[in-house]
């Protein structure tokens, strides 16, 4: 789209840009741009975190890799072994 964008055309936006904002708004705007693409990246690396957390079992700790199909069976067995029986409704 955007592909045969050079240099004249750039400066051609930056005039305009220039023009229509003064050179008094300029770093206001481009500040207030850099606030809010670093706010962004800052909530896309929570919500990843958070995810990431909600998918490891809660005793594992963060630095832990993933785990051997061997060691998922133990988990397992050990998890099952200390729920309780299901309550029957009849």
């Amino acid at each position: 789209m955007f592909g045969n964008l050079g240099f004249p055309e750039l400066l051609i936006i930056m005039v305009v840009i220039l023009l229509l904002f003064g050179a008094k708004r300029i770093p206001e705007i481009a500040g207030s741009m850099g606030k809010g693409i670093k706010e962004f990246r800052k909530n896309i690396n929570d919500a990843t975190r958070e995810v990431t957390s909600e998918t490891r079992a809660p005793g594992e700790p963060e630095s832990q890799s993933r785990l051997t199909a061997a060691e998922l069976e133990q988990r397992r067995a050990v998890d099952e072994a200390e729920r309780p029986a299901p309550k029957r409704l009849l």
